[in-house]
């Protein structure tokens, strides 16, 4: 049987209406983040840019903030725009508690956060895995999660305003996905869809929708090296069940649009799993690596 063609198709630009929303992203200098405020920006909303890496911020708000005159002449919308904010995640409460009023105070208000920072840590056994570089992918995998959403969600409870929080968590963290030598990033990562769940189940009633999003192998700082393998491309032809990884604008971004968007505003307490079907029961991950 002919294989189907699996070609990206053309989506329609901003179907949702998140148009004008304010957007926190954290790890926003590179990979994932990077695209996801791109995409966000040209569906016109306003970006606060979170990351360590101040050049590499400055330069994605120089790029979004020189396309958002042509974009909003043609698209009748808002235009998008992006302003940098330094925030190191893995720093204590205090420092990110401090950082976060700064990102508030510059619209005033956030309306949905998403926490995308992350590292992998170096790939080590359980047993060579020193105790230094665990601490270092909790702080800023789990830890920094944790804080960042909690110094968000404080101030959307003050002023008594709904949300959106979506963490970014990874297959890495599943079952399934568990690799050799990732203890910490998989553990870490497994941490954040049971954070995501215990706040959905706690913020309900302040109307605070958590959700966590768990990607499968995209382009990002943590996989660039993997992804560059000839080899890859063979694995997915040969197992996942879509024949393709998929790529971050429409598979994750997609999806960003619609948690962000009032219309899933019955949606909480969920990991969406992006993967193209690698982690379905069934697929033989490693007899094909």
């Amino acid at each position: 049987m002919a294989m189907k063609d699996i070609s990206p198709v053309d989506l329609p630009e901003n179907p949702r209406y998140i148009n004008g929303k304010v957007i926190m992203v954290t790890g926003a200098s590179s990979g994932l983040g990077r695209e996801f405020c791109l995409s966000l920006a040209k569906s016109g909303c306003k970006i606060l840019a979170c990351a360590r890496r101040t050049e590499l911020l400055r330069s994605l708000c120089e790029e979004i903030n020189s396309l958002n005159v042509s974009f909003g002449e043609f698209s009748g919308q808002n235009s998008g725009e992006a302003v940098s904010v330094k925030v190191d995640v893995s720093q204590n409460g205090k420092a990110i508690d401090e950082a976060v009023q700064l990102a508030w105070n510059i619209y005033g208000r956030i309306d949905a956060l998403i926490n995308n920072a992350g590292i992998r840590g170096h790939v080590a056994s359980p047993l060579d895995l020193d105790e230094e570089e665990w601490n270092s992918v909790m702080a800023t995998n789990l830890r920094g999660t944790w804080l960042v959403a909690r110094s968000v969600c404080r101030r959307m409870c003050d002023a008594n305003q709904k949300g959106s929080v979506i963490n970014i968590s990874s297959i890495g963290g599943l079952p399934r996905g568990l690799l050799p030598g990732g203890i910490a990033y998989a553990i870490s990562k497994a941490g954040v869809d049971v954070m995501t769940k215990v706040m959905a189940l706690e913020l309900g009633k302040y109307n605070i929708r958590v959700n966590s999003i768990a990607p499968g192998l995209f382009k990002s700082d943590i996989t660039a090296r993997l992804v560059q393998k000839d080899w890859i491309d063979k694995v997915a032809e040969r197992i996942i069940p879509l024949r393709t990884h998929g790529t971050i604008d429409p598979a994750l971004t997609s999806l960003l649009d619609h948690l962000i968007d009032d219309s899933s505003g019955f949606v909480t307490g969920n990991v969406f799993i992006v993967d193209c079907g690698a982690t379905l029961p069934g697929v033989p991950l490693y007899s094909s690596l």
